[in-house]
Order: C-alpha cells, then sequence, then structure tokens
C-alpha cells in the first residue's frame, strides 16, 4: 500500500480505538466538566431565583408601606378636614354668641337711654310746672289782688297742665 492509500485507506482497528478514545474523552468530560458546570449553573440559577424572591418579597413590603402610607395621608385628610370643620363651627358658635352679647347690650343702652329720656322729660315737665306755677301764681296774685293759699294753686296748677298736656 502505498501512502496515499494509507493515507485514505479504512483500518478497522484504529476506528475502534478513535471510537473508544472518543467515548472515554465524553465520559471524563461529563464526570470533570459536565457536572461541575452543570452543578455551578444550577447554584446561579438558585441564586437568581432566590434574587427575583427578595425583590418580590421586597416589592410586596413597599406596596404595603405605599398602602399604609396611602391610609395614613387619608386619614390625617379626614382628620384635618374634621378640625377644620369643628374650628369653624366654633368660630360660628362664637359669632353668634357675639351678636347676641352685642344685640342684648344695644338693647341695654337703648333702655337705658329711654329711661334717662323719661328722666330728663320728668325733670323738664316738673322744672316746667315749677315755672308755670310760679308764674301762674305770680299772675293769680295779681288778678285776684289776694295771696293764695297752697290748695287754691295746686288746684290751678293741675288745671293748667291738663290743659297743656290736652293741646301736646
Amino acid at each position: 500500500m502505498t501512502a496515499f492509500e494509507n493515507f485514505i485507506g479504512f483500518n478497522p482497528w484504529t476506528a475502534l480505538f478513535t471510537l473508544l478514545n472518543l467515548v472515554l474523552t465524553f465520559l471524563i468530560l461529563k464526570k470533570f466538566l459536565f457536572k461541575p458546570v452543570n452543578k455551578m449553573i444550577d447554584d446561579r440559577q438558585k441564586e437568581i431565583d432566590e434574587l427575583y424572591a427578595d425583590a418580590n418579597a421586597a416589592k410586596q413590603a413597599a406596596e404595603t408601606l405605599r398602602e399604609d402610607y396611602d391610609r395614613k395621608i387619608s386619614e390625617a385628610k379626614d382628620a384635618s378636614a374634621q378640625i377644620i370643620a369643628e374650628a369653624t363651627q366654633e368660630a360660628h358658635r362664637r359669632r353668634d354668641d357675639m351678636i347676641i352679647h352685642a344685640q342684648s347690650d344695644a338693647d341695654a343702652i337703648r333702655e337705658k337711654a329711654r329711661a334717662d329720656i323719661e328722666l330728663e322729660r320728668k325733670k323738664a315737665l316738673n322744672s316746667a310746672k315749677d315755672d308755670i306755677s310760679r308764674i301762674a301764681l305770680d299772675i293769680a296774685e295779681k288778678v285776684v289782688g289776694r295771696e293764695l293759699n297752697s290748695s287754691d294753686h295746686d288746684r290751678m296748677v293741675e288745671d293748667f297742665l291738663r290743659h297743656m298736656e290736652d293741646q301736646v
């Protein structure tokens, strides 16, 4: 056989050894390479799964915190609205109390003014009555020519005042 025939030729023993060598290499690679690589891939997958689980737990916790925050904000808004409503009611109540107090003060001032006016009117009437009675007495003494006693004097003053009140 020539070199070319050896190069292209088929030798069953060489093919068998090559096949056995390939199987043996595959088994060795499977034992020492594929198993550790697969174990490393599985470990890495577990680590990634744990990271996803932790992320989901953190997301859930954040969602719970957000819901709690929203609830507290809502409660705070409700409380502030209630405080504002109570303050408004208190302000209205105080305003009404002040108005009632002012009205009662005004009524008291008006009543006092009426009483003062009535008192001044009576004083003026009494003063006018005294002046008129003195003038009437002087005129009557001159007309009658004698001094009048107190009963005559009182009767004349009363008649004159009745006459004045009827005209007013």
